[in-house]
């Protein structure tokens, strides 16, 4: 495992042309782009964290049945500041940066009071996400970064603080049928008041307007209030449907306190995350028509959940589907030092991921008596047991253990679908297999290659297409073997089977997520891959799949 994280990776500035064995579908054209952490050591100072990595782009431009490949560090504030300096400078969630040890009392006495409330770090290495025309690597503090998709070039910062009053806010936004960016965030203590606040950006400014940025004219949907002023629940994704919002409010929280006096206790951010096992999960649901949540109370057993998958609406029910734990420990095998330390053979998962499906009636009978089920639906053995009080027990239904970074045809976002796309995650956190999982059969397909640890498979839908998995998939892979180059796999999403393979002679990273960008949705007049760009990696040895 050393081989994947123990080094920094070099970026590929200039387009390296791919080896392609197999075919690419001509009807694919437009450019996967990605995000993940690629540098972890700066000077003589390294990140705890892996999730702590400066963040390096990378993308697969694909046309004609050719691939070209390139990546670039994003050119955040924190990275400038880490890099003239030649060392860690700007503080990441899972290593506190301190001041120079040159620098004098009073430069480190004014240090010490500028953390007490942190500016949070602009090293956005979580994900890509479209707001009008343009494209922003996100991650979850209130910093966003518009990149240029064709030279992933950095360009300006963007702070949601000037458009939303929120700290955080989520990288996985929805996009509703217009195009609309649907998002969350937390508000801190601001007016006296701890609130998790669900906002929209237009996908088009209104003709009358003179402001041309989509940005200006966000909007707020509707706020939350948390349950603690000061221990608001932290969340990575949430779910939509065509009109209501679903969000878990987990008892994974972040404790605002501990926060503010990170700095002068001498540790990280993440050590003010707590899991508290002897509390329940809390089901919110928000009306998007009316920007109201639904008065019921609705919660389920102490869980975390990084990832939603989907929800739907039902004969009078919502349901959603998540990855969920029972605890918050898969964050702690992150840590660099235990992967570095971890082998393919010994490294184990302390906790196992589930994909778990929740029903929520959205009219619940005042009469009903006490302890009867609430749903009615034969598709989900999934429970709502009433409670006095108003208060309703969400029990799930178990579908299936050991995924992670889910993926749909995004068309189906919201609706009734029936296949989910995966990394298979078992004995190591890290994932070496991808799955496509079918929920009405409770069957499966598996990719999977020894040495090869797969990123997140992406649909893109066939033009055209009718069945929910008429397209391809996507993803980036590395090899922990030195003797085996990485390579973009393309596989035929309904038989799973494999279609190509484009072979890049780099040091590839392990990315984290992103999205694949038509090039209806760009302006080829400004660049293109060269076409005598250089060539990629040497004839390789293609492994057969198992």
């Amino acid at each position: 495992m050393d081989v994947i994280f123990g080094r920094n990776k070099k970026e590929q500035v200039e387009p390296v042309r791919a080896k392609v064995r197999g075919k690419i579908p001509t009807w694919l054209q437009g450019i996967l782009l990605r995000n993940g952490p690629g540098m972890h050591t700066v000077g003589e100072t390294s990140y705890n964290h892996w999730f702590d990595g400066l963040a390096l782009l990378h993308s697969f431009t694909i046309r004609d049945g050719e691939v070209y490949y390139r990546s670039k560090y994003l050119r955040s504030d924190t990275y400038n500041a880490n890099i003239e300096a030649n060392r860690i400078v700007v503080s990441e969630f899972g290593t506190m940066a301190y001041p120079d040890p040159c620098k004098n009392i009073f430069s480190k006495a004014f240090s010490y009071l500028s953390h007490t409330i942190p500016d949070f770090t602009d090293n956005c290495l979580i994900n890509i996400i479209k707001c009008g025309r343009d494209f922003y690597a996100t991650t979850e503090t209130n910093y966003i970064r518009k990149i240029d998709p064709q030279t992933l070039e950095t360009l300006e910062k963007v702070d949601y603080r000037k458009y939303v009053a929120i700290n955080l806010a989520t990288a996985h936004p929805h996009y509703d049928s217009a195009g609309n960016v649907l998002n969350m965030g937390t508000s801190i203590v601001d007016k006296g008041k701890t609130k998790y606040v669900i906002f929209k950006i237009p996908a088009a400014v209104p003709d009358r307007t003179k402001e041309k940025s989509p940005l200006k004219h966000t909007e707020v949907l509707c706020s939350i209030h948390s349950r603690s002023l000061l221990s608001p629940s932290y969340y990575h994704s949430f779910g939509i449907t065509e009109n209501y919002i679903v969000f878990l409010e987990q008892p994974f929280k972040l404790d605002i306190l501990k926060l503010a006096t990170a700095y002068i206790r001498g540790v990280n951010w993440a050590s003010c995350l707590t899991f508290h096992k002897e509390e329940k999960t809390h089901i919110h649901v928000v009306d998007r028509r009316t920007g109201k949540p639904v008065s019921t109370k609705f919660y389920t057993d102490p869980m975390v959940v990084f990832h939603h998958v989907n929800a739907y609406e039902e004969d009078g029910c919502l349901l959603f589907d998540a990855i969920a734990y029972e605890d918050s420990s898969l964050y702690q095998c992150f840590y660099l030092a235990h992967l570095k330390n971890n082998s393919e053979e010994n490294s184990v998962v302390t906790c196992v991921s589930a994909l778990k499906r929740f029903a929520v009636p959205l009219c619940v009978d005042k009469n009903a008596e006490v302890g009867s089920d609430l749903v009615k639906l034969a598709s989900t053995t999934a429970r709502a047991l009433k409670e006095k009080d108003d208060q309703v027990y969400c029990q799930p239904e178990l579908l299936c253990e050991g995924l992670e970074l889910p993926q749909i045809n995004y068309a189906h976002n919201g609706k009734r679908y029936r296949y989910v796309f995966a990394a298979e995650i078992q004995r190591s956190p890290i994932p070496n297999k991808m799955i496509k999982y079918d929920i009405l059969t409770k069957s499966s397909l598996k990719w999977e290659e020894e040495h090869y640890w797969p990123a997140e498979p992406l649909f893109v839908p066939t033009p055209g297409a009718k069945d929910e998995d008429d397209g391809i998939i996507l993803s980036a892979i590395i090899s922990s073997d030195p003797q085996k180059p990485p390579f973009l796999l393309v596989l035929d999403a309904k038989s799973f089977t494999e279609l190509a393979r484009a072979y890049v002679d780099v040091d590839m990273h392990l990315d984290l997520h992103g999205l694949f960008i038509p090039d209806a949705d760009l302006d080829l007049s400004k660049r293109a891959p060269p076409q005598d760009a250089q060539d990629g990696a040497s004839e390789p040895c293609v492994a057969s799949q198992t």
